[in-house]
């Protein structure tokens, strides 16, 4: 299968939204159900997260974008945002592709949040390096790094990996 990984364009906000949407799905019914809602993001959301320096790259397949992941610069470290493989897509390669290829734009620690029943994702990043951290260093980070409803930050994780170059 030939993929092709790029930052994703200004063009490409709406394919993002969908790609977002429909990975997302795989939460419903476990995470909070206060928590879940559809859609996942909203355009107005995810041009929010844009205008907040969420830069996306994507993997495209035969010009379709099924996947994406995000990554944002903030006070000296890298948080990994929105990282979304579509259903038909999952299991492929693809979130591990991406998410090489995001590593190669950050120069220092990593972090990532997810949703803590999430347990597929948390999986994820540890088969792909990161560490889980202690509840206590949990919420120290997401106050300091995420903007996020209290509730979202209770029922949340927070792994982290160092790049060592």
């Amino acid at each position: 299968m030939s993929w092709n990984i790029q930052m994703c364009s200004a063009t490409e906000h709406h394919a993002i939204g969908l790609a977002i949407n429909d990975a997302s799905k795989a939460y419903r019914d476990v995470i909070p159900a206060d928590c879940w809602k559809s859609p996942y993001m909203t355009a107005a959301e995810l041009e929010a997260e844009i205008a907040d320096g969420v830069l996306f790259w994507g993997l495209s397949i035969r010009g379709e974008l099924v996947g994406v992941m995000g990554l944002q610069h903030r006070d000296g470290v890298d948080l990994i945002r929105h990282s979304y493989v579509c259903r038909p897509w999952q299991g492929k390669g693809i979130g591990c592709a991406l998410l090489a290829e995001v590593e190669l734009y950050s120069k220092t620690q990593i972090l990532v949040g997810t949703w803590a029943q999430a347990t597929w994702a948390i999986g994820f990043y540890q088969a792909n390096g990161y560490r889980l951290l202690d509840n206590n260093k949990k919420s120290e980070l997401l106050d300091q790094y995420w903007q996020i409803p209290t509730r979202q930050a209770q029922a949340s994780v927070v792994l982290a990996k160092t790049l060592l170059r």
